[in-house]
């Protein structure tokens, strides 16, 4: 059987995984989570964004264009 070692994150879960949270911290760190991910796709979307130079009135047509 082949066998991979855990990854940095997969550590850090474990670790708090053995922790026992109240459901407001679980709920809080739900949040956090969302939003770290949230934040790193908005990162991306403005990258693109910038390298395509992209313009509001882009996003006008877009929001206008008929499905």
């Amino acid at each position: 059987m082949l066998t991979t070692p855990l990854t940095n994150l997969q550590m850090e879960l474990l670790e708090l995984y053995n922790t026992n949270l109240t459901e407001q911290d679980l709920n809080e760190l739900k949040l956090l989570l969302a939003h770290f991910y949230a934040n790193k796709a908005i990162q991306q979307a403005d990258k693109i964004w910038d390298e395509r130079n992209f313009s509001p009135t882009d996003m006008e047509k877009w929001l206008n264009e008929p499905n």
